[in-house]
């Protein structure tokens, strides 16, 4: 598969301002997914976006690697062990893919895709942890999940196969060491998304969008251009709710049979979705330094002595190799214009022109995927491009959180809440009654993303029922 077999070098994208239609044809285009699987809400990722995807992942292993071992677990779990959990279960009943026969045979126990694995994992808690010198333990996967979604699919955002579930689970003493746990684990997704120069909220989600069965959720959510938010990571303190259904105790240092308190967080490829719409444009994918597949890429200008051109070119080639930068020289047949247009659609964050011209002065043309252009010696080439490398981070989530600032607005009333919505995030006085909060959604007509977390406010008049309280909770329409 070429690029010029997948890349009409003629077409344009549609305007961003029309994001739906903007988003499906980048994904495309750029050569990231290909939603014409014929399995509904199911995509094949093609090899740059699954280089992408790989690059993303590897920050996350990093941050977890740490103090969490990676595991796998299976993906059929038997009807019996699924269903012990009632809350969590009827969270997720209408969206469960049952196996029912192998082969021509029927099972004799129906197995379910996960949905999600704390039925999987749980069970096999029971048998790993004996005494508190087991605790804590922290794992974490990063394996497909299956989800019925009957709402309109959209790749990578809601999908019926997640290809890319990361999932860790974490088994402490007390119920105040899992709640440090969250707070670490929210801390170490928002070093993720800053690598990613994503700005984003926390917040606490209210009781009745809590996950089943946990005692509260903290989600991570990305303002999408259109206005609407994406939930792209969340972490939740379960308590000792799935270890008294799968009787997961440890012996204190007293002798004590006590149950364990767990948490679960996860993120799925929604991360990829964010990245791809907040950072790309017109031109297409523009991709953060450390997930770029490719992060230069050297285009020959092959005027007067071509080959020394080539030659050249291929030396700087070697020069960024050795120094572990990803990089291509483009020796195809197209065009100049064509090629800067191909690297410019697959995000590359920095561009090199190698001309005979440059060449007699010592230099190349250095072009950035934020359209920053200057000429930088061939001597010190990669300290320059690291440098570069290092604005061209700034400049993109300078220009990401000008977005994410300029979508989020302060409003008193039910009435600004509804108009601000329409484009964006707003920022709701609330008293924190579930009466009120469902009232606010009924009204809005848009969804209660919760309490913002670590930001205090003053006391201000409750929209609904005008009790003062400190609370606030983000209200946006929702993906």
């Amino acid at each position: 598969m070429t690029d010029s077999k997948m890349i009409n070098k003629q077409a344009k994208l549609p305007a961003k301002e029309d994001f739906s239609e903007w988003y499906h044809e980048l994904l495309t285009m750029a050569e990231v997914v290909d939603n014409r699987y014929p399995v509904k809400g199911m995509c094949v990722w093609f090899p740059f976006g699954y280089a992408i995807k790989k690059n993303v992942y590897a920050i996350i292993r990093e941050l977890l690697d740490p103090d969490h071992q990676e595991t796998q677990f299976p993906l059929l779990i038997p009807e019996n062990e699924f269903m012990k959990e009632a809350q969590h279960i009827k969270g997720f009943e209408e969206e469960v893919y049952w196996v029912t026969s192998g082969g021509t045979s029927p099972l004799d126990v129906k197995l379910a895709l996960r949905p999600t694995s704390e039925t999987a994992i749980y069970p096999m808690f029971k048998l790993w942890i004996r005494s508190h010198a087991d605790l804590p333990l922290r794992i974490y996967q990063i394996v497909n999940t299956f989800r019925y979604e009957t709402k309109h699919t959209r790749p990578l955002i809601r999908l019926r196969e997640i290809t890319s579930f990361k999932e860790a689970h974490t088994v402490h003493a007390t119920w105040e060491e899992a709640a440090g746990q969250v707070e670490v684990a929210i801390a170490r997704y928002s070093e993720f998304y800053r690598r990613l120069a994503l700005p984003f909220l926390v917040s606490r989600r209210p009781s009745w969008d809590k996950f089943p069965g946990a005692d509260y959720t903290t989600a991570i959510d990305v303002i999408m251009p259109d206005g609407k938010t994406l939930q792209v990571g969340t972490a939740h303190h379960l308590g000792s709710t799935f270890a008294k259904t799968y009787e997961i105790t440890y012996e204190a240092e007293n002798g004590e049979q006590k149950l364990v308190s767990q948490t679960c967080y996860g993120i799925s490829e929604r991360c990829i979705a964010a990245l791809i719409s907040v950072h790309g444009d017109a031109n297409g994918l523009a991709l953060p330094w450390e997930v770029a597949p490719t992060q230069v890429a050297i285009v020959p200008i092959l005027l007067g002595d071509k080959e020394k051109v080539l030659a050249v070119s291929r030396q700087l080639q070697d020069e960024l190799s050795s120094a572990r930068v990803r990089v291509q020289l483009d020796t195809s047949d197209d065009r100049p214009g064509a090629k800067f247009y191909k690297w410019e659609m697959k995000g590359v964050p920095i561009r090199l022109e190698v001309g005979p011209r440059d060449i007699e002065k010592g230099v190349v043309t250095l072009v950035r995927r934020d359209k920053v252009k200057k000429t930088v010696p061939m001597e010190g080439l990669v300290q320059a491009i690291n440098k570069e490398a290092e604005e061209l981070q700034a400049a993109l989530f300078a220009k990401a959180m000008n977005h994410h600032e300029a979508m989020v607005k302060k409003v008193v009333s039910i009435e600004d809440a509804k108009v601000q919505t329409q484009v964006g995030v707003a920022l709701v006085p609330w008293c924190g009654s579930v009466e009120c909060g469902h009232e606010l959604e009924d009204r809005v007509e848009a969804n209660m993303l919760g309490e913002p977390q670590y930001v205090t406010f003053p006391e201000a008049a409750c929209a609904v029922c005008g009790k003062m309280s400190a609370g606030r909770t983000y209200m946006a329409r929702q993906y």
